[in-house]
């Protein structure tokens, strides 16, 4: 069976690397065998024996009845002698002059068992050996030999849930821990894409479990890819009870098996991860509402919190125990669904626990990076436009306090403007200028490009996906250009980041799938096609970009900013203008000030600030 096939693996190892000596005999002239179980174990200092005819294993020793007798050296004189005679018998027959046993020839013993069970490294044998040990822990049914084993078997305690590096959590986790329990267990972490906003939160629940020595928690998140890498990551701490809702995923039996064994009293462990799509299901609620106040609940990515179908559903949610987990807590253009999210969890800016992308460069939790805005400017037909929604949109706008005034309006026409900006034609010559610049510098490769979503009418009069005019401009800068896309399924994604971060491919394409969560630490350059001036989006796409790998030194990030051509008339169209570039050039100045390259990239900018009368510097001071 697999323990004898695992023991003698561990003796063809043992027998090659020569630790281990061994000495076959049977009894003299007779049919039987030998039986007895003994042995000294020493070190520097002392020794201990033991010497019994039970047999040596679990059940020998704990569910039959037998004897064993231990004798330790430093307990008294009886217990040395003991021991030194023990010691002599063995050394008696161990040396081949014993005259009561008979000696059988090893040599071929240990060839055969090194010829049948060698060439298992000792990575291979440990890890059989901790799987065969759960697989014999699972078996055990007395009560009494579980007690027992859990008290004498090391192992048990590796399975209880514990923090997944020795070093346990550093400082920062630990202050954003104390900040929760000190704000009633309720608070918003808004920390910067790359710091172990995973960890910080699994930190939290950690230290309930120790409390109470109990664990259930509920870990919201956007995406089925985000479902599988928070599994790997509470898994990682050993909370072993996880249950997936989302996805394709079978979840309903089991958790109405756990929801009935809590009304009969029964307190299991559980993690429920959940994707904001299955949590806000009446198919999930109907269970959740019954077991909710025993949970503690996480939000990654808590700014889905305020959309629509979750923010209707938050009066009914009674978890008392709240953590939501962003980068960027603020929903832009939508007030209310910020106002919902602060009320949810007890906080507002700048919220109870903070750690800002400036902290994690200067602590090497990222990468650093150079930083190149390419300034797009529209095309006679798209200005048209867009200067038509403007003058719509003018109508709205306060010149006095520099903002808009509250109308569902104000959002459609901004929304229409930043489509015109999203797809603006330009971008593709742009794209086939930075392909020629990396070719030149030999970087044409980990190349992550974010494309704008959407069709578009090509020359032909046809309509297409941008991504494929994106395609073919790669294709036309290098024929030889490996390129591929992510748009649809998680397996789909684990096979393409395999190929990137193995060169496979030299560039991938995504749209605004790979906004959330989604680590892609190979990614040397990116190159931003698509941003629509959303703040929380840019965030997240340059932290795909900023993750620290080995094999990369810094990271190149190419910035596309769209810049209408206006005429030098200052009015109010002109003053509505400059209220939206200076708050998209709060954007882009704050991250070029953290780059390496800041003086050149802040040239670039100038030409911006120079048109609409405003200072770059001041800008970033405001921030």
């Amino acid at each position: 069976d697999d323990y004898g096939k695992h023991f003698f693996n561990c003796m063809a190892y043992l027998i090659a690397e020569k630790r281990i000596e061994i000495i076959l005999v049977r009894p003299k002239g007779g049919r039987g065998i030998t039986h007895f179980k003994s042995g000294v174990f020493y070190d520097s200092e002392t020794k201990v024996s033991f010497q019994a005819s039970c047999n040596f294993t679990a059940y020998g020793m704990l569910e039959n009845d037998e004897e064993l007798s231990a004798y330790l050296k430093w307990e008294n004189s009886r217990s040395s002698k003991k021991i030194g005679a023990q010691e002599e018998y063995f050394e008696n027959i161990f040396s081949g002059n014993a005259d009561f046993v008979e000696y059988i020839p090893v040599n071929e013993a240990e060839i055969a068992i090194r010829e049948e069970f060698g060439g298992k490294s000792m990575e291979d044998l440990e890890t059989e050996s901790k799987r065969l040990a759960q697989l014999k822990k699972d078996r055990f049914k007395s009560p009494r030999l579980k007690k027992l084993l859990g008290i004498t078997d090391e192992s048990e305690d590796q399975t209880l849930p514990k923090f997944p590096f020795p070093s346990g959590p550093r400082d920062y986790q630990k202050e954003a821990y104390e900040a929760w329990i000190k704000n009633g267990k309720s608070g918003v972490f808004a920390m910067a894409t790359g710091t172990g906003k995973t960890i910080t939160s699994l930190n939290c629940l950690l230290n309930e479990y120790q409390a109470d020595g109990k664990y259930k928690a509920i870990i919201l998140v956007p995406s089925i890819a985000l479902l599988n890498q928070w599994e790997r990551e509470v898994q990682s701490f050993q909370f072993e009870s996880v249950l997936k809702v989302g996805g394709g995923n079978n979840w309903e039996n089991d958790l109405a098996t756990f929801v009935s064994n809590l009304s009969w009293g029964i307190e299991n462990d559980l993690v429920i991860i959940s994707t904001y799509g299955s949590f806000v299901t009446d198919r999930f609620q109907k269970y959740f509402k019954k077991i909710q106040t025993k949970f503690l609940l996480i939000a990654d990515e808590a700014h889905n919190m305020g959309a629509s179908n979750v923010r209707k559903l938050l009066p009914e949610v009674k978890v008392e125990m709240r953590i939501g987990l962003s980068a960027t807590p603020k929903r832009v253009y939508d007030e209310e669904g910020t106002e919902a999210l602060d009320e949810f969890f007890s906080d507002k800016p700048p919220y109870i626990y903070q750690f800002g992308m400036e902290k994690a460069l200067q602590e090497g939790f990222l990468t650093e990076y150079v930083y190149f805005p390419i300034l797009v400017e529209l095309e006679a037909e798209e200005l048209n436009e867009y200067m038509e929604i403007s003058k719509k949109l003018l109508r709205f706008f306060d010149s006095v306090t520099g903002t808009f005034k509250k109308d569902p309006m104000v959002k459609i026409l901004l929304l229409k403007r930043k489509n015109i900006i999203h797809k603006a034609a330009r971008k593709i010559l742009a794209f086939k200028t930075i392909v020629q610049d990396l070719k030149k510098k030999d970087k044409l490769k980990y190349v992550f490009t974010y494309v704008p979503e959407g069709y578009v009418e090509n020359p032909e009069g046809d309509r297409e996906k941008m991504l494929d005019q994106f395609l073919r401009a790669g294709a036309e800068v290098e024929p030889a250009l490996k390129m591929n896309s992510y748009t649809t399924s998680d397996s789909d994604l684990k096979v393409l980041l395999r190929g990137f971060s193995e060169g496979k491919i030299d560039i991938l394409f995504a749209m605004k799938m790979l906004d959330e969560g989604v680590d892609v630490p190979r990614a040397e350059v990116g190159i931003f096609c698509s941003s629509t001036g959303n703040p929380r989006q840019f965030i997240q796409r340059r932290g795909r970009l900023l993750r620290k790998h080995k094999e990369k030194a810094f990271a190149t990030i190419y910035d596309m900013v769209v810049t209408p051509r206006l005429s030098g008339e200052r009015n109010n169209l002109f003053n509505m203008e400059r209220s939206l570039v200076k708050k998209e050039l709060q954007r882009v100045g704050y991250f070029a000030s953290l780059s390496m390259n800041y003086y050149d990239s802040k040239a670039e900018l100038e030409n911006i600030c120079k048109k609409y009368e405003l200072n770059l510097d001041q800008i970033i001071e405001e921030l």
